[in-house]
């Protein structure tokens, strides 16, 4: 079984009150319409930490009013990118001295280690408001050259209105990942964090009214998906949907804006990622980036490891030192600094691994280690490898968003690359090899919107992020996310006794 921390550093860790539970609204954190609430609860101890103002279809209604005179009539649109651009680097500064506070609600709303949010998610996260707000005073339409006697060029403008729909997983990342791109390009928004994890993004939207962005330009509204999420999805005033989440969902989403006024769609979905690990690999270092790649965040990350293909050559040793190294995690209480892995981000993520793991027993996988909850409370499971899987089977078609990985064994490389493919999603993949020939074959051959070779969660601000197939379309980060918010207008004016086109 996994290591378990004995928690002591938790009991002495000073967490701060919660200060934000209200919707917030044209810039006021206000009570809900109907004035109904819901509980968030720690995942660490399943203890009700407060209650949340419920925003519902009214709710979203009023919130999407404020956006809409923010964008038709209010500065944020209008101002020079430059400084848009100030105002978001204020932001962003505040964010960095806030970084504890933010850090200990992320652990206490979704059981994220407390210690690598303070150091990396939400620093990396501000860095991502700094990129975008890099690229506000930089949006360019082009002169064309026309075939015929006319002057033409092209306006980027804003989208409008946008909504966005964030997931429990990455409350912090998804928000400034979402938001940061909008802003730059000058839309206003109404953002719907998981109703899991509310916290930062309330949190996120007090530091923003600090920073000067103007009233109605962003409101976070915490509510439920077939309420909220439903009404931002079939609004006929919002402009353009980005949601992050399960592909279920995606599909709903989908209808939602096409029933209502046709507003594009953005979304980025589930994920069942190949890593494929070749002879030539250094077995160690593989081992430790499989496990990494199954069991950062507890495995309730989109782009998980979750499907490990080994090349028959190594896999004996592979397997031998990836157990050892899953026994040795340590899973605890996620304040505690020794601790890899705290709790799963609710009950009923909690049960559904737990039942996946079971599904894997009946169709005969065999279960190498873990398979079990760790202690009397709190959502924690311990990290859980199967082998002598098959295709088939539902741990293997299935994303289960969590700590369980599928192991398994292939030939050659086209037996790998079938295997990669052979799953509905398409978000990413991970390449093990010394052979540059057999990385770019491998790389061009997976159908996925990322590859990572030698490396896995190699993100970056600039490096654009999205899926093939049932995970999606549009991207997150790069140029091409500030894309998605922005629309190409063509200006044509005809020229007149030129001897010149």
């Amino acid at each position: 079984m996994a290591a378990i921390s004995n928690g002591h550093e938790a009991s002495s860790f000073n967490i701060p009150p919660i200060k934000f539970t209200k919707l917030f609204i044209n810039g006021q954190f206000v009570h809900s319409i109907s004035g109904k609430e819901f509980e968030t609860v720690d995942p660490r101890t399943e203890e009700v930490m407060t209650k949340i103002a419920e925003g519902g279809k009214e709710d979203i209604d009023v919130a999407v009013k404020a956006a809409r005179v923010a964008f038709d009539d209010g500065p944020w649109p209008r101002m020079p990118g430059a400084e848009r651009a100030r105002i978001m680097m204020k932001w962003a500064d505040l964010i960095d001295q806030n970084v504890e506070e933010i850090a200990a609600l992320e652990t206490i709303d979704g059981g994220k280690l407390y210690h690598y949010c303070k150091a990396f998610e939400i620093p990396a996260a501000a860095s991502t408001l700094r990129y975008y707000a890099g690229a506000a005073d930089k949006i360019h339409g082009e002169v064309l050259k026309a075939s015929r006697e006319l002057h033409a060029y092209t306006l980027l403008e804003p989208i409008g209105v946008v909504g966005h729909i964030i997931p429990w997983n990455f409350p912090t990342t998804m928000f400034l990942a979402k938001v940061s791109p909008a802003l730059a390009a000058g839309c206003t928004m109404v953002l719907k964090p998981a109703e899991q994890t509310p916290l930062s993004a309330l949190f996120y939207a007090h530091l923003s009214k600090l920073a000067g962005i103007p009233d109605g330009v962003l409101n976070v509204v915490p509510g439920f998906g077939p309420t909220a999420g439903a009404a931002i999805s079939s609004h006929m005033d919002i402009d353009k949907v980005s949601f992050t989440g399960s592909t279920e969902v995606g599909r709903e989403i989908m209808r939602a804006a096409a029933n209502s006024n046709l507003k594009p769609v953005s979304l980025e979905l589930g994920g069942k990622s190949p890593l494929i690990v070749f002879d030539d690999a250094d077995v160690d270092k593989a081992a430790e980036l499989a496990l990494l790649g199954i069991l950062f965040n507890k495995g309730e990350i989109c782009v998980a490891g979750s499907r490990v293909l080994v090349q028959e050559g190594i896999y004996d040793e592979f397997e031998k030192k990836l157990v050892e190294k899953a026994k040795a995690w340590v899973v605890g209480d996620p304040f505690d600094p020794k601790v890899q892995q705290g709790p799963q981000v609710d009950k009923k993520q909690f049960e559904k691994i737990l039942s996946y793991i079971e599904h894997g027993k009946r169709e005969g996988a065999t279960l190498l280690t873990g398979g079990k909850s760790v202690g009397n409370k709190g959502y924690y499971i311990e990290p859980t490898i199967f082998s002598n899987v098959k295709e088939d089977m539902i741990i293997v078609q299935d994303e289960i968003f969590g700590p369980v990985m599928a192991l398994m064994k292939f030939k050659s490389i086209e037996d790998a690359i079938k295997s990669a493919n052979n799953t509905k999603y398409g978000l990413a993949s991970g390449i093990v090899t010394k052979s540059l020939d057999t990385a770019n074959t491998v790389s061009r051959s997976i159908r996925a919107g990322i590859v990572w070779i030698n490396c896995y969660f190699a993100f970056g601000n600039d490096i654009p992020y999205g899926g093939y197939k049932m995970s999606g379309f549009g991207r997150d980060f790069g140029l091409e996310a500030l894309h998605k918010y922005l629309q190409v207008k063509s200006v044509v004016t005809p020229i007149y006794n030129s001897p010149w086109l």
